[in-house]
C-alpha cells in the first residue's frame, strides 16, 4: 500500500514539475494542445511521404529483381558467344535500377524530413515536443 502511494506521488510530483517546463517552452498566446495538434499534423505528413517513397524504393527493388532474374534466364538459354555480354548487361542493367532506387529514397527521406522541420518551426513547437532525434533510425535504401 505504502509501495503504491509513493509510487502515485512521484508521478505527481514528476507531472507537476513537466508541466511549467513545458508550459514555459510554448510560445505566449499559444496553447500546448494547439502546438501539439500541429506537430501530430507534421508528423502525420511526414510519415505519409515516408511510407510512400518506402513502397515506390520496395517495388522499384522487386522490379530489378525480377528483370534481373528475366535476363539472366534469357542470357543461358540463348547461351553461346554472347552469354558473357548478356550476363554483364543484365547485372549493369540491376545495378543501375538498384542505384537509382536508392538515390529517390534518399531525396524522398530528406525532402520528408525537411519539410517536417519547416513544419515544426512554423509550429513554434520546443525541441522536447517532436521527435527529430530519431531521423537516423530511417532505413538507408540500399
Amino acid at each position: 500500500m505504502i509501495n503504491k502511494s509513493l509510487a502515485m506521488s512521484s508521478a505527481l510530483l514528476a507531472l507537476a514539475m513537466a508541466l511549467p517546463v513545458f508550459a514555459k517552452t510554448v510560445p505566449s498566446g499559444t496553447s500546448p494542445s494547439a502546438v501539439v495538434a500541429c506537430v501530430s499534423s507534421a508528423v502525420n505528413t511526414r510519415e505519409a511521404a515516408l511510407v510512400s517513397g518506402i513502397t515506390a524504393h520496395s517495388q522499384s527493388v522487386q522490379a530489378a529483381y525480377t528483370t534481373r532474374a528475366a535476363s539472366l534466364q534469357q542470357a543461358y538459354v540463348n547461351g553461346g558467344a554472347s552469354l558473357k555480354t548478356s550476363i554483364k548487361a543484365a547485372w549493369s542493367a540491376f545495378n543501375a535500377t538498384m542505384k537509382s532506387a536508392a538515390q529517390t529514397w534518399k531525396s524522398t527521406r530528406t525532402a520528408a524530413w525537411s519539410r517536417f522541420n519547416t513544419a515544426v518551426k512554423a509550429c513554434k513547437a520546443p525541441a522536447n515536443v517532436t521527435d527529430s532525434n530519431n531521423s537516423s533510425s530511417e532505413a538507408s535504401g540500399q
